[in-house]
């Protein structure tokens, strides 16, 4: 999720987003007043929010944000974040968010839209409540080292499983190429072990497509919904990532939604926010079939998702398509084995893991899915000892500090080791946004002709 300035370097996007059927929301749908927030917030109208909420608003489902900090006392997230644990070993608790980040994914989830007199930003699933998890992702300073990183992931993870999660959003990742094949089946075996508990994780694939295309973690892991970021015109942004590790995309562009910035609401674009709106509808799904486990929750999603137009299931760019929550609401089909997660091409093995690391544990793994990691694409570049995370496609844009990797200074043959540094999926400081700034949103009904729409079936 990278943040800009609303009213300076704001993209400007033309033509309307193809509504594909998108869903979700509370008993009764928010009205829109004139001049709120709300107004702007394209993706809920793309997605039929409203009419969704009439169904499903995601009430009773607990989902765990895993992110650099979250600001308890924003208006629209009263009431709507529990006590939660901070894991970052930072100053100031679950409750300090220097970027704004966490804050804002937990808005684009959960936000009730209180704020600004009942004028704030809403998520796609204000009836759920947030589990806040904090990890240091070098956004208070310093570089965090990838074997640090992903065991704080893996803490995060256990405690969001035993605290009853059901999804568990991770808009966050390290670059694949830099991690330790060890400490990475080390976090593989703890996110088998949740999804053999039950739990959805649901992760941003990140937005270096324009800087290598570097395949991060735990994005690309198994058991791991790794999520890209679309336009309005239902287009994978030119930063989302593309490969095998792409499962689904949602919008990612021009969201609006609660920050710690100066006027409390930030407008931002990246992977992170499709995560986030991934895991609202993922919880929206579970609301309505509460008997229902998380692999057919997320075999629905796929089924509902709107298909490449390339006429294949799907593809390395926007994956098994565009999630649609309101077809898996209205239509939502066979779910399928409760047993049996339905991604089986996450599942290709690990290569070099050493026997000493902790190794998953195939009994703790759904029918049919090892828990295996897989390698990352041949095309995967080396890693880079300084770089900025969610590069912006438009120079326009205020780019985010990302933590940079810090060099172990250990030589290896000709190599040097990278202590890499977590890389954001999303940029860590928010401009302010003051509303209103784009027109009312158009109808958002689909096109009678899918035309050149990548998701539009």
């Amino acid at each position: 999720m990278r943040l800009t300035n609303g009213r300076v370097r704001g993209r400007v996007f033309a033509g309307a987003f193809l509504a594909a059927s998108f869903v979700v929301g509370p008993a009764v749908a928010p009205a829109a007043a004139e001049g709120s927030i709300r107004d702007d917030q394209w993706h809920l109208d793309a997605m039929h929010a409203p009419e969704m909420w009439k169904t499903s608003t995601g009430q009773g489902i607990t989902v765990a944000v895993i992110d650099g900090g979250f600001k308890f006392d924003h208006p629209d997230l009263v009431g709507q974040l529990l006590p939660g644990k901070d894991v970052s070993g930072t100053p100031g608790g679950v409750g300090a968010d220097l970027s704004g980040h966490g804050t804002g994914i937990a808005s684009i989830i959960a936000g009730t839209g209180k704020g600004m007199g009942g004028k704030g930003a809403y998520g796609l699933a204000p009836g759920v409540k947030i589990l806040p998890v904090k990890i240091n992702n070098g956004t208070e300073g310093g570089g965090v080292s990838s074997r640090f990183f992903l065991d704080q992931i893996g803490q995060a993870v256990d405690y969001a499983v035993d605290q009853g999660a059901k999804v568990i959003n991770i808009s966050q990742g390290t670059e694949a190429v830099t991690t330790d094949p060890d400490d990475v089946a080390k976090l593989n075996s703890v996110l088998a072990r949740a999804a053999a508990k039950g739990s959805l994780m649901v992760a941003s694939v990140g937005n270096s497509a324009q800087d290598g295309n570097l395949v991060e973690y735990p994005g690309a892991l198994p058991y791991v919904v790794g999520v890209g970021a679309i336009d309005k015109n239902v287009t994978r942004t030119a930063e989302s990532q593309q490969g095998p590790q792409v499962d689904l995309v949602a919008p990612g562009v021009d969201i609006i939604a609660a920050c710690t910035g100066p006027t409390g609401y930030c407008k931002s674009h990246g992977t992170s926010d499709g995560a986030a709106l991934v895991s609202a509808s993922a919880a929206m799904v579970w609301a309505a079939h509460a008997d229902w486990t998380a692999n057919q929750v997320l075999r629905v999603l796929i089924n509902t998702a709107g298909k490449p137009t390339d006429g294949s299931n799907r593809n390395d760019s926007i994956g098994y398509g565009a999630v649609r929550p309101r077809i898996a609401l209205t239509t939502p089909g066979d779910p399928g084995p409760a047993d049996v997660y339905p991604i089986p091409s996450k599942t290709a093995p690990l290569p070099s893991a050493s026997p000493s690391s902790t190794a998953p544990s195939a009994s703790l793994a759904p029918a049919t899915s090892p828990a295996v990691v897989p390698a990352a694409p041949a095309n995967t570049s080396p890693p880079k000892v300084a770089q900025s995370a969610d590069k912006a496609s438009d120079s326009g844009n205020a780019v985010l500090p990302i933590t940079i990797a810090a060099i172990a200074g250990l030589a290896l043959v000709t190599g040097v080791v990278f202590f890499v540094v977590r890389r954001r999926s999303a940029a860590s400081k928010a401009a302010a946004y003051e509303p209103p700034l784009l027109p009312p949103p158009p109808s958002y009904e689909p096109p009678v002709a899918p035309g050149d729409n990548p998701c539009a079936r």
